[in-house]
């Protein structure tokens, strides 16, 4: 067991911490009051031991296991830069430093993937552990270990583990951090030792939240209730080729012929253009009865920690490359920022990996952004290439209809046995729970059985001839790629050490999950771009857009994409690749179905007219252009709408005094911006009038509550049949949530002023409307009043940034612990621009408010000529003690839009190095 021993103590100091010192006095004697008061035990706390989990940043440990020493140096931000002579004590360090920082993230984030929050938390979490245990993350990721990943890869995360563990030994719960100690209070759950496994976990994490279209599978089945097929199509256009370029247009593409060249496999693919859109499973089956099952499965969905935040159209993240033929230093320019739930600690964790010597047993040298509890760095540069992720969005996960016979299901006209195991959730300060799972032959589990609706799915179903009899009703199963196992830990390693365009294709070959847009440059010279993952082969006539029927084997996957017929691109002519998670390619271009529901392109679209723009006015493109482009907050949808909401004559001179806002307004977003505001409050209310009050509501926000007739009625309206019906869907995740979807259906509408969506009905103080410019003016009005009573009546003092607010909550005990210990752990909130698929993308749900719900995590620029000109901010600071000085000591910055400098060579880590710990044997 590894074990550490302190030879002289140090916690946290130099310039940084002498800054924030009294901020930092006064934050502990608040978390002394908060676990004392705010628990309310009455048991009494010394400052002493508050500050008692405080890192040792300075000084010298010993530490069991390794085989040489190493330097941990930190900079005045508190972000260590590693030194090490072997593989695995750098690894091993990886794991203490980050449990110094961070270890109750990382301890919340395995007891979410194994399905155990119930053992921290209490009975409260039972039900999310139910559905975390169903969906098996933990079983797979150990499948992963013990089968698929490399023998480095394992060495290499029993290095880390027993980093951890060196860093645990001989510590409680209050040496760890403020939450132990307050959930000290409640139970007497005391942390494990770190397992291998733990870390493979958190790319099941990873993956989840970046599954693809499941949500829109979902809802577009859950929209029959209400819409027949050509509303639902309205509402889910097709990708606008010619207004947004996809990212891939050179590449693998036969310049002469226009045929894809990319790889083996192409008789047997499809590109899935059949299927039913609108009738709720594919294939054309008619499933009124099934809105109470999907409805239950979103429900299920919900109790899934969102770890990296909302989906949602709008959603995703922004990475571009520049060749050096356009910049100003003659090599590339790379820049990422990935949009996540904002989060405190930030998802993130800069860090650096150098071995003193590149040898056989010591290969890396990298620098980046890491995941707490996982090593290795997952976006970042080495001494010779630079990387970005954004996410490919690619359909990975289909649901089933899954029909019940006696103990089994049907399949292929016979009767299958499930196949079932047995799951104890350990609950604090409870007794235990034991569920059953129940999976099909190939592991689908089945979702259905964690929620109560979907215990008597299916009762009133109609279905069409070829279905099997409704007997008992259907239940709903998933399939999904990453619950196959795979070796996207192995990729991680391989990315790090890639060299060149070669190594960094086969190491991308390996990163099977999530799917992921790689965007690539060297010192070379070189760009370039590959999208890896393991994506299915769907059946002719299955698009993977709605349910499919579980009992049909021609809805089986037929295999997966080969990594060769991926789309990629290499040093394209026009000198630069954007990826914004707009269509990787031309869909009548490319053999395979990748996604039916890629996000719309308008940031991508932007970030390309700002490159284009500077090229072609004879400009280089600096890293200063770069860091630009990023916080750059232009709205495309009200350069769209605001000329039209001009032209409207509006006679309350109150309503006309917000209308003039909009005149001369350049569509920027900033903070301060009264017209932002107006414009956005009037999107806002539009979507709401011409789309939200005519869905379901199982996909409006919860309270909304509106008269609507029944879901079966026909004939014309009955105001006297009207039933009162309150939306049910998170305000984080309801509809309409303004993204650039709903920036495309409106744009494909809004010439057609008769069309039908704009008609809206009559209420006490409005008429009915049936034109676009009616509904306009309502929006503008009901935009007016909603500011009033939020802004105040003197539109002078409105601004956006008073709408649009971020607020920095700890993910468990900020959320949902007693006040006084949320006001202590939380911070903010700050004031944002930016905003709905903007390139600056702060979003915020149209159908929920206008609270900050996503946010750029992270922003780096990677200047290939000098790695030591690079810039990098994180969206927190690097410890998740909230009374450090590096708790959010980068937020202020990351809100302004500045970068740090990052440093990478020795003699640049060296100037900027503040503290100095050394690890021993």
């Amino acid at each position: 067991m590894p074990s550490t021993t302190t030879e002289s103590s140090g916690q946290t100091s130099g310039k940084s911490g002498r800054k924030k010192g009294r901020r930092g006095r006064l934050l502990v004697i608040v978390l002394v009051l908060a676990v004392v008061a705010g628990v309310g035990f009455g048991s009494y706390w010394s400052v002493a031991t508050v500050r008692a989990s405080l890192p040792q940043t300075k000084g010298s440990v010993r530490l069991d296991g390794l085989s040489g020493p190493v330097d941990v140096k930190r900079d005045s931000h508190g972000i260590p830069q590693i030194y090490a002579s072997s593989d695995e004590d750098l690894f091993m360090a990886q794991g203490y430093v980050q449990a110094q920082d961070r270890f109750w993230e990382m301890d919340v984030r395995r007891h979410t993937t194994a399905g155990q929050l119930s053992e921290m938390f209490g009975k409260s979490q039972v039900k999310t552990d139910e559905y975390l245990r169903t969906l098996g993350w933990r079983h797979v990721a150990q499948e992963e270990y013990d089968s698929k990943l490399a023998p480095a890869t394992k060495k290499y995360l029993r290095a880390y583990s027993n980093g951890v563990n060196a860093y645990l030994a001989g510590k409680d719960g209050a040496d760890l951090s403020v939450e132990y100690a307050a959930l000290g209070f409640t139970n007497d759950y005391k942390p494990g030792r770190w397992t291998p496994v733990d870390s493979v976990s958190w790319l099941k994490a990873m993956a989840w939240d970046l599954r693809g279209n499941m949500q829109e599978e979902i809802d577009r089945s859950l929209l029959t209730s209400r819409l027949g097929p050509s509303q639902i199509k309205d509402l889910y256009p097709d990708y606008p080729t010619a207004q947004h370029r996809p990212i891939v247009r050179e590449g693998a593409y036969e310049q002469a012929t226009r045929s894809w060249t990319g790889g083996s496999g192409r008789d047997t693919a499809t590109r899935g253009t059949g299927g039913a859109a609108g009738t709720g499973v594919a294939g054309g089956a008619t499933v009124p009865g099934m809105q109470s099952q999907l409805a239950g499965v979103a429900d299920a969905l919900d109790q899934v920690p969102a770890i990296l935040g909302p989906s949602g159209s709008g959603i995703g993240s922004n990475s571009w490359v520049v060749s050096g033929k356009h910049t100003i230093t003659g090599k590339p320019l790379l820049a990422n920022d990935p949009h996540l739930a904002p989060q405190l600690p930030s998802i993130w964790y800069q860090m650096g990996l150098h071995c003193r010597s590149i040898t056989p047993d010591c290969r890396y040298d990298v620098s980046g952004y890491t995941f707490s509890g996982m090593p290795g760095v997952v976006i970042g540069h080495n001494q010779s290439v630079a990387w970005g992720f954004t996410n490919l969005g690619a359909d990975v996960s289909d649901l089933y209809l899954e029909k019940f016979t006696g103990g089994g299901y049907q399949y292929d006209g016979k009767v299958l046995p499930f196949k079932t195991r047995k799951e104890t959730i350990k609950v604090a300060g409870g007794k235990d729970r034991t569920i059953t799972v129940r999976q099909t032959q190939d592991g689908r589990p089945l979702l259905s059985d964690r929620s109560d609706e979907l215990v008597k799915v299916g009762k009133k179903a109609t279905v069409d001839s070829a279905a099997p009899d409704r007997g008992d009703g259907y239940g709903v199963s998933l399939r999904w790629t990453a619950l196959t196992p795979g070796r996207t830990m192995d990729a991680v390693f391989a990315l790090d050490q890639a060299q060149d365009w070669p190594q960094f294709r086969k190491a991308a070959a390996a990163f099977e999950v999530p799917s992921q847009n790689l965007v690539y440059a060297d010192t070379k010279g070189n760009i370039g771009y590959q999208a890896p993952g393991r994506i299915p082969i769907r059946a002719k006539g299955d698009d993977g857009s709605l349910p499919a029927p579980g009992w049909n084997p021609k809805y089986r996957w037929t295999g997966y994409i080969p990594q060769s017929a991926l789309p990629w691109e290499y040093n394209p002519k026009r000198g630069y690749i954007v990826t914004a998670n707009q269509a990787v390619v031309d869909p009548g271009k490319y053999p395979y179905a990748l996604t039916s529901d890629w996000g719309y392109g308008s940031r991508s679209q932007r970030i390309e007219d700002l490159i284009k723009s500077k090229i072609e006015g004879g400009g280089k493109v600096s890293t200063e252009d770069m860091r630009t482009m990023q916080m750059d907050n232009s709205s495309e949808i009200a350069k769209l709408l605001v000329p039209k909401l001009l032209k409207i004559d509006i006679s309350d001179p109150y309503v006309r005094e917000a209308q003039k806002l909009l005149e001369g307004w350049d569509y920027t977003q900033n903070p301060d911006s009264a017209a932002a505001a107006y414009f956005n409050s009037v999107w806002r209310n539009i979507l709401k009038l011409a789309f939200g009050n005519k869905l379901p509501k199982e996909l409006r926000v919860e309270g909304q509550c509106l008269n609507v007739e029944p879901a079966d009625s026909t004939g014309p309206v009955d105001e006297d049949r009207k039933v009162r019906e309150c939306g049910q869907r998170s305000p984080d995740s309801a509809q309409p949530d303004g993204g650039d979807r709903w920036f495309e259906v409106v744009r494909k509408i809004v010439d057609d002023e008769g069309n039908s969506w704009w008609q809206t009905p009559k209420t006490r103080t409005q008429k009915a409307g049936q034109t676009r410019d009616q509904l306009f003016a309502r929006a503008m009005d009901d935009a007016r009043w909603e500011l009033t009573a939020k802004l105040g009546k003197d539109i002078d003092t409105w601004n956006w940034g008073r709408l649009h607010r971020l607020m920095l909550k700890n993910q468990t005990l900020g959320t949902a612990g007693p006040g006084v210990l949320r006001y202590a752990l939380n911070r903010g909130p700050w004031n944002l621009g930016g905003g709905e698929a903007a390139v600056d993308a702060t979003g915020w749900n149209a159908a929920g408010g206008y609270s900050v719900v996503w946010v750029p995590s992270m922003r780096m620029v990677v200047n290939l000529a000098d790695f030591d000109k690079s810039k990098w901010i994180n969206l927190t600071g690097a410890s998740g003690h909230a009374y450090s000085s590096h708790y959010t000591d980068q937020t202020e910055k990351w809100v302004n839009g500045e970068l740090l400098g990052w440093a990478y060579s020795p003699k640049s880590v060296d100037h900027d190095t503040e503290d100095t710990l050394s690890l021993r044997p």
